[in-house]
């Protein structure tokens, strides 16, 4: 995985390598599907929801370029895999969870792991983590139609912002908060989640 799927395309930050190294992905992945552990590519964990390819993982955390001492707000905790590689990378991950046996099952895996620096929240994620804010870093694991104004204004200035967008087609947007009501935008790659649900579903 870490030489060809990674080193072997444009993963070439040795931080984010190293923090894919030491996540153990077998922990995040269903027992009928462990044999795929390590495949290219997205793989199911139940009632529609997955765990994302592990070069979508690390791109992403290459993208963010997180400081040992960032703060980090996550949106989908997911199954927990992508929360442990950025626990590597930063300082504290504070993610939401709106599905709450998906949160239950991240909060299981995650206690086999020796990460002691992620938080979880079971709650709609489009209100971000307020008490929390600001963050140095906000990455959302979920599709919205439109990046919620709610979210940005809990980044801290010189902060990024990384999230897919989209409904039919999605792309992954970088936003960046260069000054208090000032962002600068940048369209990355085509890709593709799981919509985001909750509140952001009846605010298009």
């Amino acid at each position: 995985m870490i030489e060809e799927q990674l080193k072997g395309r444009d993963i070439n930050n040795p931080k984010v390598l190293q923090a894919m190294l030491y996540t153990d992905r077998s922990l995040f992945v269903p027992e009928d599907l462990q044999h795929l552990t390590y495949a290219d590519g997205p793989l199911p964990i139940g009632k529609s929801q997955t765990i994302s390819q592990p070069y979508i993982v690390a791109y992403m955390a290459q993208i963010l370029d997180l400081k040992k001492k960032d703060k980090v707000l996550e949106i989908g905790t997911g199954c927990g895999y992508n929360a442990a590689v950025l626990s590597r990378l930063a300082g504290e991950i504070y993610s939401i969870e709106i599905i709450e046996w998906l949160g239950k099952l991240a909060i299981e895996n995650l206690n086999k792991t020796d990460r002691k620096n992620i938080h979880i929240l079971l709650g709609d994620g489009y209100k971000g983590w307020p008490e929390e804010a600001p963050f140095d870093a906000i990455e959302l694991t979920a599709a919205p139609a439109k990046i919620p104004e709610t979210l940005k204004k809990q980044l801290k200035v010189g902060g990024k912002l990384l999230s897919p967008v989209g409904i039919n087609s999605q792309k992954l947007v970088l936003i960046e908060r260069i000054a208090e009501d000032e962002y600068r935008e940048e369209n990355l790659i085509m890709v593709s989640f799981v919509p985001m649900t909750g509140k952001v579903q009846r605010s298009k």
